[in-house]
C-alpha cells in the first residue's frame, strides 16, 4: 500500500551543526495508525516537527532527504500551507487558549482546509460526538479543563481542520492510565469511522502499540527497527525496554541485585 506521507533519509541539524535525526525514514499508509516510540531525547518530536514544516522556531532544518505528502515534496513549506492541504498537527494540551472558553477555541482555531483532496469534512457535530465531554463544557474557560480534557480540545481542533493525516505528539504524557486509554480509543475510532491515517509519537509504547497498526523504534535520532504492530509487541527488546516485560525486568521486580545493561538486538 503507497504511504501518504513519507520520508525517506531525512537528516535534521541545529544551527547547520549538531544533527538531532540522521537517515530517517517511514510511510504512514492511508486508513493506519503508524507509531513512532522512543525515549525521551530520542529525536521523536523533532521528527514530527520535521514533518509538520515547525522546525524552525528550533533554528533547526532538514538539511538532507525528502518528505513527501500526497506524492509532492514538501520540505520547508510552512506549516499553515501544510495545515490547508490536510496534514495537520494536533497542538499539545498546555497550547490551548486558556483564557477562552471550549466553544470559542473551538471556533479560534479552525481555519478550514481549502487545497488538498476533496473529501468529507468533519463538522463541529462530529467533533462533539467524538467528545461529548466538550460539549457539556462548551462555556467553560479552557483554562479550568483537565488534561484529559485539554488533551480532547486540541483533538478537537486538529479534527476540524480537515485532516488526511493527522500528526499526534506525546497523546499520553502526563495522564492518568485510564484517561490515556479512553484517547487511545478515541484515536482508533477515528481512523475507523472516518478513515483518517495518524502518525502517533509516543513514548508509552503499550498503549500505543494496542491501537497502532505499524510501528518504528527511535534511538539516538536512528530509526533502528519496525515492524507490524503485533510483531514489536512481541520483541524482546521492545518487551525488555519499552514494556518493562522481558526477564530482565521481572528480575528487578523481584530483588533488588544490581542492575546490568543489558544489549539490544536490533535486527
Amino acid at each position: 500500500m503507497s504511504a501518504l506521507l513519507e520520508l525517506e533519509n531525512v537528516e535534521v541539524a541545529y544551527h547547520h551543526v549538531a544533527t538531532a535525526i540522521q537517515g530517517v525514514s517511514l510511510g504512514v499508509p492511508a486508513r493506519s495508525i503508524v507509531t513512532l516510540l522512543g525515549t525521551n531525547g530520542a529525536g521523536k518530536t523533532t521528527t514530527l516537527r520535521a514533518v509538520s514544516g515547525l522546525l524552525g522556531a528550533d533554528n533547526a532544518r532538514v538539511v538532507d532527504g525528502r518528505i513527501r505528502f500526497l506524492g509532492k515534496l514538501i520540505n520547508g513549506r510552512p506549516p499553515h500551507e501544510l495545515c490547508r492541504r490536510g496534514l495537520v498537527l494536533a497542538p499539545e494540551r498546555d497550547k490551548v487558549f486558556e483564557t477562552l472558553t471550549v466553544a470559542e477555541n473551538l471556533r479560534a482555531l479552525v481555519p478550514g482546509r481549502r487545497d488538498g483532496p476533496a473529501g468529507a469534512r468533519v463538522t463541529l457535530d462530529q467533533v462533539l460526538h467524538y467528545f461529548p465531554i466538550l460539549a457539556d463544557r462548551r462555556r467553560q474557560l479552557a483554562g479550568y479543563l483537565s488534561g484529559g480534557e485539554r488533551q480532547m480540545l486540541a483533538l478537537a481542533t486538529a479534527l476540524l481542520c480537515q485532516p488526511v493525516v493527522l500528526l499526534v505528539d506525546e497523546l499520553s504524557l502526563g495522564l492518568a492510565p485510564l484517561v490515556v486509554e479512553n484517547l487511545m480509543g478515541l484515536v482508533r475510532r477515528l481512523r475507523d469511522e472516518l478513515g483518517l491515517a495518524v502518525l502517533l509519537v509516543e513514548q508509552n509504547a503499550g498503549a500505543a502499540l494496542e491501537i497502532a497498526d505499524h510501528g518504528y523504534v527511535m534511538e539516538h535520532g536512528r530509526i533502528v527497527y519496525d515492524a507490524p504492530a503485533g510483531q514489536l509487541m512481541a520483541h524482546a527488546d521492545v518487551r525488555e525496554f519499552y514494556l518493562g516485560l522481558g526477564e530482565r525486568a521481572l528480575r528487578k521486580r523481584y530483588t533488588e541485585v544490581k542492575q546490568y545493561r543489558s544489549r539490544r538486538r536490533w535486527l
